[in-house]
């Protein structure tokens, strides 16, 4: 079935090694080199810009929850609060003339309030001398 020529045998293909000519004259080790630092820079890229390190330790595995849960929680209480026109005290109002009165006064406040009572019965005696 098969007729014997008289040809000599197809040449087989070189074998591929790491000094083969791939592509723009490059050797294979080149053109694997060259892909794995493009590569390299595009993790590297990407990691610094999304922060995505993994965590070492089980410690601050734990302190990161920590820390989001802290956050969590502050955002709950911060939603909680009422809005800074209901906290302030609006200028000319009466209600802050009676907040003042209620208010605990400092030293300095307590000085002069005692100074005051002090002048107030001085000119209260002057007025009963005068009469």
């Amino acid at each position: 079935f098969f007729q014997a020529t008289t040809a000599p045998p197809k040449k087989k293909p070189d074998p591929v090694t790491s000094e083969t000519v791939v592509i723009w004259g490059l050797r294979l080790w080149q053109v694997v080199g060259i892909f794995a630092l493009f590569v390299l820079s595009i993790i590297i890229t990407l990691c610094c810009i999304f922060k995505c390190r993994i965590p070492r330790t089980r410690k601050e595995i734990e302190a990161r929850y920590a820390q989001r849960q802290a956050a969590k929680n502050y955002a709950d209480k911060l939603d909680t609060v009422p809005p800074l026109e209901e906290l302030t005290d609006i200028p000319g109002a009466s209600v802050a003339e009676e907040k003042k009165e209620e208010e605990i006064p400092s030293v300095s406040g307590k000085v002069d309030k005692a100074q005051g009572k002090k002048e107030e019965s001085k000119g209260s005696k002057k007025k009963d001398g005068e009469k």
